[in-house]
């Protein structure tokens, strides 16, 4: 299957984006994003008290008193690590949670970009809730070990990058399950076209991963990225893809 150029453009994943937002807020999606609200509001309101109370007092105990004089710098480093930590764990936990919904939603908004006008059915929610766990497995095999980077004299400098491009692949990963799961496509065949688009999945996920970290529009965000990823691969030609991978 070729992958039109576009696809690693990061404008064209803006206005994914931009056309996501369009559908968020129309009134034909509304019914599919209740649950799923309600689910980021508990925790991603979760996440944002533990980073407010927690991250001063991580952060004192992590650097040592003879460096406080590099606070300036090493604030903002640790804050970068803890927050992609912190809402990279509670992204994954909520859309396990809200998985079959979100399969739900991406199943609609594929309709509406189609104009066909049949009706959603229900996605098992075992089915999806496995995927889910399997793609959290996957990623936590990857997180796990780049901690070992923070130790590191030298390159811990660069390991803040490292977890940037982590948890924006990460993100890509997440999001583009559901619109491509619904087409039949598993998870070794989403990381194949996901690697053939790597350029524009890494702009999907970082722009996924700032809005998850901004408070309230985090509460939006997965939802909005759902739609966006949905956006994403109709507007790019998958009907050569092979159904099962």
């Amino acid at each position: 299957m070729r992958i039109e150029g576009k696809a690693n453009s990061p404008l064209f994943v803006l206005s994914c984006f931009r056309q996501g937002f369009k559908l968020l807020v129309s009134s034909e999606l509304r019914r599919y994003l209740m649950i799923p609200l309600l689910v980021n509001l508990v925790l991603y309101g979760g996440a944002f008290a533990l980073s407010y109370y927690y991250i001063e007092q991580l952060i004192n105990e992590f650097i040592p008193a003879w460096l406080h004089w590099l606070n300036w710098i090493l604030w903002p480093v640790i804050f970068i690590c803890f927050s992609v930590a912190v809402y990279f764990s509670f992204t994954v936990l909520a859309n396990i949670l809200a998985s079959p919904f979100y399969g739900k939603l991406a199943a609609k908004t594929a309709k509406i970009l189609t104009g066909e006008t049949t009706e959603v059915a229900d996605a098992p929610m075992a089915k999806a809730m496995l995927a889910e766990l399997d793609r959290a497995g996957y990623l936590a095999l990857r997180f796990g070990p780049s901690l070992l980077l923070f130790v590191i004299p030298g390159v811990n400098l660069l390991a803040p990058v490292i977890w940037g491009v982590l948890g924006a692949w990460g993100m890509a990963l997440e999001f583009f399950a559901y619109p491509l799961e619904n087409r039949g496509i598993l998870f070794g065949g989403q990381k194949q076209l996901a690697k053939k688009t790597r350029l524009g999945s890494l702009s999907f996920g970082a722009i996924t991963l700032l809005g998850l970290t901004l408070p309230l529009l985090n509460i939006l965000m997965p939802p909005w990225s759902v739609i966006a990823a949905t956006v994403y691969w109709h507007r790019l030609n998958l009907e050569d893809c092979p159904a099962q991978q």
